[in-house]
Order: structure tokens, then C-alpha cells, then sequence
């Protein structure tokens, strides 16, 4: 039990110590090469300027840095392997392969997403900073980014049904696991694109890193209650590389975590909810849009300004998403932010209990 904790704790730490002391490096060549947005503002979802939101925003997005995720999957990519080699060097040394969580069975499916999103994302972040290319100014466009993001999900329903044999979904014990054979794969694909397009939570200093670390540390604990030791010592992990994030995140950020940070935590979030749902005898995926119900928020509602105004012509807030609405009306990002925090923590210990014991 005791070195279980210690499996546990010790990768957040590591993390979040490498995230601090990466980030003045990374920095300072984020700054050096001016690694912002050229020129400020966005078009809204109607292909239009976005005026109140380039109003609220037109001091904030150039002069400061994109690309912040990097500390989140750099530090995590380096605690792990580290880990990983040291055990491979020491491997008369029980106590150091003990703390070794790189795993086929666990986490290398998990590991190899958050790096595949996380370079998906930089590159699309590199292009946004450069505007260079005739199709391509801007960066990738969204079709292009959910694709990559489906074809991904896809890849792992596959591996899930075929490899993994996993063809039940976790419910609570007054249903019942439910048997949907095949439909494990469209449903992975669902999943995941769904959760990855809540990453346009990153929108106010502190908000994204708040709620992701919340979200992390949440799957840590239902993983480490199913006994899926190496599982929660990666996302206590990300928690803390995502903490360290945080640290210069927090007005007035010194970078964004941009799409190399989102798309990699929203991919992975969605893979650990499988991961603890039905093959580790949990419930991972019924209660993930209780444990992420600050992203599920703000999908619903891009989704509902989207469809209200294709229909009516008028739009049921000022701005989308839902906390750029809260800003329009004159809350300080800060109370915005906090509050999320608020609701990201609540709903995060709702859902861990449900997780747990499966009511």
C-alpha cells in the first residue's frame, strides 16, 4: 500500500518540479521568437468577426506566447521515461522498478496519445504563430484537427474491441454493465471528439489548467481504487505537470496552452475514461460529463449558440463559449475562473464517489 502512494505521488511531484523548472527555459525562446498570434482577434462562429470577443481580448492575445502546453506533456514525457530507463538500468533494484509505471497494459495507450495530440497541436500552433503557407495561415482548420482527432479514436475503439475484448459498457449496479459489442468503436470515436471539442475552455488565464488538473486527479483516484496502480500514477502525473502549467498560467500568464496542451489533455482524458470504465471493472465513461462537467458546459454551449442562430438569426449569448458570456456581462475573468474551479472540484468529487461504488 505504502510504496503503491509513494508509485502515486512521487510522478506528480517529479512533474510538477520538472514543469517549473522547464518553463523559464521554454519562455524564454517563446519569447525570443515571439511565438504569439501576428495580429488579434477572431472570426465567430459564423464565419464573422467576433466583436465582443475581440473587445474583451484585443490586449491579451499578442505579446503573449502560445504554445504553454509544452511544459504539460514535455515534463510528463520526461518523468515517465526517466522512470522507465532508470528501472531498465536498475533492475536488481526492486524498490526502482516498483516506481517504473510505463505499461503495456495500462499505459502505453494513454502515453502515446498525449503525445500524438500534443505534436498534432504544435503543429497547428506553429502555423497559427506564422501564418506561413497559402492553405494553411491560421493554422489547421477545425475539420482537419477533429479528423485527426477521430481517426485517433477510431484507432483505439479498434484496439479496445479487437485486442482488449471490450464490448460492455460500465454502468451503475442498479442497471448493469450494458453489452454493445461492436459499437465500443463509433462510441470511442464519439466520445473523443466530443471531449476534445470542449477545449476551447482555454479562453481565460488559469481556467483550462484548473479544470484539467481537477479532472486528472479525479481519474487518478478511481483509478487507484481499481487497483490500476500504474494508470493513477500517470494521471497524478498529468496533474501535476498540468499544476505546473498552472503555476505561470495564473493572471498575467506568461503563455496560452494553446491546441498543443488542449487536444493532447482532452484526447487522453477521453482514453483514461475508458480506461477505468468496463476493463478495470469501473464505470470511467458514464461518469466522466459529471467529473468534466466544466467542458461538458462549455460544448453545450457552442453547441446551442450555434444551432440558436442558425435558426432564429439571434443568439442566446452574447459570447460563445459559455464563460466569454460571463465576461461579456462584466464578470472579472478572475471570478470567472473561479467559480469553474468551484464547480470543476464539486462535480469532481460527485463523480469520483459514483465511480467508486456505482450507485
Amino acid at each position: 500500500m505504502i510504496i503503491d502512494l509513494v508509485k502515486i505521488i512521487l510522478p506528480a511531484v517529479l512533474a510538477f518540479c520538472t514543469g517549473v523548472v522547464l518553463t523559464p527555459f521554454l519562455t524564454h525562446y517563446l519569447y525570443r521568437y515571439k511565438a504569439w498570434k501576428k495580429k488579434p482577434g477572431k472570426n465567430g462562429l459564423d464565419g464573422k468577426e467576433a466583436k465582443i470577443f475581440n473587445e474583451l481580448h484585443k490586449d491579451k492575445e499578442v505579446g503573449t506566447p502560445r504554445m504553454g502546453g509544452l511544459v504539460i506533456w514535455l515534463s510528463s514525457a520526461i518523468v515517465i521515461i526517466s522512470l522507465w530507463i532508470l528501472a531498465n538500468i536498475f533492475p536488481e533494484n526492486e524498490t526502482i522498478v516498483k516506481l517504473d509505471f510505463l505499461s503495456r497494459d495500462q499505459t502505453w495507450i494513454p502515453f502515446a496519445a498525449l503525445i500524438f495530440g500534443a505534436i498534432i497541436g504544435l503543429f497547428d500552433d506553429i502555423l497559427e504563430v506564422t501564418g506561413k503557407g497559402k492553405y494553411m495561415a491560421g493554422g489547421l482548420s477545425f475539420k482537419k484537427r477533429i479528423s485527426a482527432v477521430m481517426l485517433l479514436g477510431l484507432g483505439c475503439g479498434i484496439w479496445f474491441y479487437y485486442q482488449l475484448e471490450v464490448t460492455t459498457l460500465g454502468m451503475p449496479n442498479i442497471i448493469g454493465d450494458i453489452e454493445i459489442g461492436w459499437l465500443i468503436i463509433p462510441l470511442f470515436v464519439l466520445v473523443m471528439a466530443s471531449v476534445y471539442s470542449s477545449g476551447v475552455i482555454d479562453g481565460i488565464d488559469g481556467l483550462a489548467g484548473g479544470v484539467f488538473a481537477t479532472i486528472f486527479a479525479s481519474y487518478s483516484i478511481i483509478a487507484f481504487y481499481l487497483d490500476q496502480i500504474n494508470l493513477a500514477a500517470f494521471c497524478a502525473m498529468i496533474t501535476g505537470a498540468v499544476l505546473a502549467f498552472l503555476w505561470f498560467n495564473i493572471p498575467p500568464a506568461r503563455f496560452y496552452m494553446s491546441e498543443t496542451g488542449t487536444m493532447a489533455l482532452t484526447v487522453v482524458t477521453a482514453i483514461v475514461a475508458f480506461m477505468t470504465d468496463s476493463l478495470g471493472g469501473g464505470y470511467g465513461v458514464i461518469v466522466l460529463p459529471i467529473i468534466a462537467l466544466p467542458l461538458v458546459i462549455t460544448s453545450i454551449s457552442v453547441i446551442i449558440q450555434i444551432s440558436f442562430k442558425k435558426f432564429t438569426g439571434k443568439k442566446i449569448f452574447r459570447v460563445a463559449p459559455i464563460h466569454h458570456h460571463f465576461e461579456a456581462l462584466g464578470w472579472p475573468p478572475y471570478k470567472v475562473v473561479m467559480r469553474f474551479w468551484v464547480i470543476s472540484v464539486v462535480f469532481a468529487m460527485i463523480g469520483i464517489i459514483l465511480g467508486v461504488i456505482g450507485i
